[in-house]
């Protein structure tokens, strides 16, 4: 028979892929292609020291790697300073229970394996090795994983099927002096066990009382039974059936000794014999094997964990038909409460890393089901916010533990688990300096975390606070970015906005703050300042062709110009617009108002980046559109000082077709002047121009052509020699390196105002807000 391509499709819908007869859905065809394009599987290495020239390939490799060689020899503790080995983890599997897939062997596997280094990667920044064993025999797998040591820094071991996973992580924690986790029971476990936690106490229940019905004892369901008892649940109370129906002592089917931990002396033989009067029903089995029925005859308010994929034990809104009070969690990402190990896993392995531990022990895990429960009691941020779909959750029945894209997750799990590991005496590197480790993790949260930093420290020890003005005050994103600047101290919030419209909203999204408590509000509809606000709009713009009416219903209509009024009242030390409409149209109404600093020509912008790679800042990226040689000056000086706000030197490059005098147009001889005014003004600033961006950007490149450059090695501020160039280079590095945009930030308005964009995030406004504050408290301090 010949096969169809993977482009061929019957007149059912589904599509057969070449070397094989099986059909596919238009999903499963979608997903193969996702798998396939535009490069096979989902993995590849990428290098994390430059190779660009002779000198850098030896030290990579001979001669120079022999030194990192024989330092490891003399102390392998050095490994995790030379080597990625304290950042890398193997994930392993012998494909013998997968997914909802069962046995089917090592290389079909492999695609999930592949998926679980990328969930390492992106949510915890681990390096991962996916490995797949071809043996079904502990011992070989004991002797292979264990051979493995010296690579890694722990061992991740994934659809492994019981009983055969108990006895390889069981040897291999004996043999390893590296952790070693069997995701499929701990990483279930964990959750489950935070889940059970939140859920007792919102029934008002005792866990050491708690009946506990369970259907499946397999790895996954004996690791949950495990953590529940260490918890507090009692023997007694949990009664388990798999296959052979229920576990008892004396029962031979299906046993182990594992499993027979778990054996109650008792006549009853279903699930139906030992549901009645339940507190918790855990399901790690198969679909439909709780009826409505059973569900009934749980005891008031039960927890009803029903995780079997994609399928459950029961479907939720069956089990609420006959129980109401139910609190259900399932393993489906449609239904509130996921039960997903990727809300655990690459942050205890995160915090075991960080620390070098030689285990992952009991104490580490429970550390990690505790901070996962107490996340879940947290009134979720703005950030965090973004994670979950719908209105914001707040604690409850459908809300017992995080979405396992919650950011914070890695803040709270990670340094509980490493301080966990310090206590229990398994830590070879332990974290002397916790809060500058929470710093670090603080990039998954907040990529701007780190560089901002300075301003924020900065902004909290202002003497008074300063008040900031809002104009889109209503805005989600400006009332979360209200909460968040009022509980880190940063500033007072004043808010343009309709107060009915505030309230609802702050009701809506389950933020605590209060008008005319936390922050005060200027209702453009009704305002008593209003006729005040009129009249100083038009004495600013009268002569600007502004007539007295068209002052009347600007300032009804028009926040910014609100906000730019209050400022000029100084009923205001900052203001935030832009969130809404064109940047030109504000940015006139701002100069309109608020006016220019004096002894400047105009307005300009500063972008900061910030990837992977490092931290950019780029001007101008928003206002002139083909400044002189003096404005670039200008605001090159602006923006240097502005960078000095942030902790960092400026190191400015004037960027142009030209590298230092090759071409002799109108552009290069502009950017070649601006370096002369600058060296003149600013004696003290790195700068250096005309040159190329790459020559800007690598110490290498702009000593073979201009050695004696005063710019030393990589520049951090790109200055453009039009609008287009800063605007255009600006957006296409966002995109390509996938870098987090802090800015517009505005330089050389007579008081502190920033225009932002419609698509800036509520952390977005919150940094904007911090740098605002700096800036006015360095001009009432000047």
């Amino acid at each position: 028979m010949t096969k169809k391509s993977s482009n061929d499709t019957n007149n059912t819908g589904t599509a057969q892929v070449s070397g094989t007869d099986r059909k596919f859905s238009d999903f499963e065809e979608a997903a193969l292609f996702y798998h396939r394009s535009p490069k096979p599987g989902k993995l590849e290495i990428q290098p994390t020291k430059t190779l660009g020239n002779q000198r850098d390939l030896a030290l990579a490799y001979s001669p120079g790697v022999a030194a990192p060689c024989l330092a490891i020899q003399d102390d392998p503790a050095l490994a995790a300073d030379y080597t990625a080995r304290a950042n890398l983890v193997a994930v392993i599997s012998n494909g013998t229970a997968v997914l909802g897939l069962g046995n089917i062997g090592p290389l079909a596997s492999k695609p999930v394996m592949e998926g679980k280094a990328v969930l390492f990667k992106k949510f915890a920044d681990i390096d991962v090795f996916d490995i797949e064993i071809d043996s079904l025999k502990v011992e070989r797998m004991v002797d292979v994983i264990s051979a493995l040591e010296p690579t890694f820094g722990g061992i991740n071991l994934e659809d492994i099927k019981a009983p055969e996973c108990f006895e390889v992580e069981e040897q291999l924690r004996a043999k390893m002096n590296i952790p070693v986790f069997h995701d499929d029971q701990h990483g279930t476990a964990i959750i489950v066990a935070a889940a059970v936690m939140n859920g007792l106490e919102l029934a008002g229940k005792d866990i050491t009382k708690a009946k506990i019905a369970v259907s499946g004892a397999g790895a996954a369901a004996l690791a949950c039974l495990n953590l529940l008892v260490s918890l507090g649940a009692q023997h007694k109370n949990i009664w388990v059936s798999d296959l052979e129906g229920v576990v008892y002592k004396g029962r031979n089917e299906l046993m182990d000794r594992w499993k027979e931990v778990y054996a109650q002396d008792t006549d009853a033989r279903t699930l139906n014999d030992i549901i009645a009067d339940a507190d918790v029903f855990l399901g790690v089995s198969a679909a439909g094997v709780l009826k409505p029925e059973m569900v009934a005859k749980m005891a008031p308010t039960p927890l009803i964990m029903a995780l079997a994929n994609p399928k459950p034990e029961i479907m939720p809104e069956e089990a609420r038909a006959v129980r109401e009070d139910a609190i259900i969690c399932t393993g489906r990402s449609d239904y509130p409460n996921q039960v997903n190990n990727v809300l655990c896993f690459p942050y205890i392995f995160r915090g075991a890393l960080d620390v070098g531990a030689t285990a992952i022990n009991e104490e580490m895990k429970m550390a990690a089901v505790k901070a996962i429960a107490a996340l879940a009691r947290e009134e979720v941020s703005d950030v965090a916010a973004r994670a979950y779909s719908g209105d914001t959750p707040v604690f409850g029945a459908n809300y017992l533990i995080p979405s396992p894209f919650d950011p914070r997750l890695i803040l709270r799990i990670a340094p509980a688990v490493a301080e966990a590991a310090m206590e229990t005496g398994v830590a070879t590197r332990p974290i002397t300096d916790m809060e500058a480790y929470i710093d670090r993790l603080n990039r998954f949260v907040f990529r701007s975390g780190l560089i901002m930093k300075p301003v924020f420290a900065a902004a909290r020890r202002s003497a008074d606070k300063k008040r900031v003005i809002y104009a889109n005050g209503e805005e989600e994103r400006v009332l979360r970015a209200a909460q968040v600047v009022l509980e880190e101290g940063i500033a007072q919030p004043i808010l343009i906005g309709r107060p009915n419209v505030i309230e609802t909203r702050l009701q809506r999204y389950a933020l605590k703050i209060k008008p005319g408590v936390d922050f005060e509000i200027i209702n453009p509809e009704d305002d008593p300042r209003y006729r005040d606000y009129v009249d100083l709009m038009h004495k600013l713009t009268g002569r600007q062709g502004m007539t007295p009416e068209a002052a009347r219903s600007i300032v009804r209509t028009n926040p910014t110009v609100i906000a730019a009024l209050a400022m000029m009242r100084n009923e205001a030390d900052a203001m935030i617009c832009g969130l809404e409409g064109r940047f030109e149209r504000h940015l006139t109404l701002v100069k309109q108002i608020l006016g220019v600093q004096t002894g400047l020509h105009d307005l300009s912008t500063l972008s900061l980046l910030i990837s992977s790679r490092g931290t950019l800042f780029f001007t101008d990226t928003y206002v002139t559109i083909d400044p002189s040689a003096e404005e670039i000056a200008e605001m090159t000086i602006l923006a240097a000082k502005e960078i000095r706000r942030f902790g960092i030197e400026p190191k400015a490059a004037l960027l142009s077709h030209s590298n230092f005098g090759s071409r002799d147009s109108k552009s290069a001889a502009k950017m070649r002047q601006a370096c002369a005014i600058l060296q003149e003004r600013a004696p003290e600033l790195e700068v250096d121009g005309e040159m190329h961006g790459d020559a800007a950007l690598s110490q290498f490149q702009r000593d073979r052509v201009f050695p004696n450059s005063r710019l030393k090695g990589e520049a951090n501020l790109l200055v453009f020699p039009n609008l287009d160039a800063a605007n255009i280079t600006m957006n296409v590095l966002k995109t390509v390196t996938d870098a987090l945009h802090v800015g517009p930030i505005l330089l050389g308005a007579a008081r502190p105002a920033h225009i932002l964009t419609p698509s800036v995030t509520s952390r977005g406004i919150v940094n904007m807000t911090a740098l605002a504050v700096v800036e006015a408290s360095q001009r009432t301090t000047a």
